[in-house]
């Protein structure tokens, strides 16, 4: 499964994070829509049932599945900053991702990649000690270890961290958030959904250009392999839609993609 990196680009979501009867996302209806899904693993969000669901369905749309691994707080849906020692962190990670990965081998599926999630994520890419664990953790779990993150990738501690252990990270690009001027993104999201006529422009854009425009006007550029869509978003399948067209439409073929 999948296309080499220089014809392909990837589409993926955050999924999985439905809790019992609390639903959260579009997964079912975004599923054929994508080619990677990061699921979640039972700490910021998600179940054993939903897991084994979500990763059922990723099976049945050929999607590729990674784990998104969180902090253990539910109520604060893994946004919530911990002290966590390397530890802590090396262990939270193989916690998670392997019971993802035990759930995907009951499929005969294979896990894809990791990526953070919420105030892991920040952790992470700020804390240089607590991205060697997260990174030693992803080789230790990982039959080939890639992690994405969103670009620019060199603005990470731990992608920095990954880039020398031989992890290979995948760069993400981001239309239903905003950016800043140095290229990192704006997190909190605005209850409207994304304006798809913008987000089709922006596309086409970032293809002929090799640059997103910030919240400020200024151009940033970015380079990038994986678009993410957030898949509790109000128009998210709406956006996944025109994304998809607006790879297409630039010649890309949507894929999965390996290494």
């Amino acid at each position: 499964m999948g296309e080499t990196m220089e014809n392909s680009f990837d589409i993926n979501i955050d999924c999985g994070e439905s809790l019992g009867n609390w639903i959260m996302g579009a997964d079912e209806e975004l599923m054929p829509l994508i080619t990677t899904a990061n699921v979640a693993c039972g700490f910021h969000a998600g179940d054993p049932i939903t897991m084994q669901r979500t990763v059922k369905l990723a099976k049945e749309n050929n999607v590729a599945v990674g784990a998104h691994p969180g902090l253990p707080d539910l109520i604060g849906f893994g946004r919530r900053t911990m002290s966590l020692t390397p530890a802590e962190v090396y262990a939270m990670t193989v916690f998670q991702v392997g019971s993802l990965k035990a759930m995907l081998e009951c499929e005969n599926m294979t896990l894809h990649h990791i990526k953070p999630h919420g105030a892991l994520y920040s952790m992470l890419s700020k804390d240089t000690s607590l991205g060697e664990a997260f990174c030693q953790a992803t080789i230790d779990i990982s039959p080939k270890p890639m992690i994405y993150y969103p670009a620019p990738v060199e603005q990470h501690a731990v992608t920095r961290v990954a880039s020398k252990m031989g992890i290979h990270v995948v760069g993400e690009l981001y239309f239903d958030l905003s950016y800043a001027d140095d290229g990192s993104l704006i997190l909190k999201r605005a209850n409207e959904g994304a304006d798809l006529v913008d987000t089709k422009n922006r596309l086409a854009n970032f293809f002929e250009t090799g640059v997103v425009v910030a919240e400020s006007g200024v151009g940033v550029p970015l380079e990038a392999q994986s678009i993410c869509l957030h898949g509790d978003g109000p128009n998210a399948v709406d956006l996944a839609k025109t994304i998809g067209q607006g790879l297409r439409d630039a010649g890309y073929n949507l894929s999965p993609l390996n290494i």
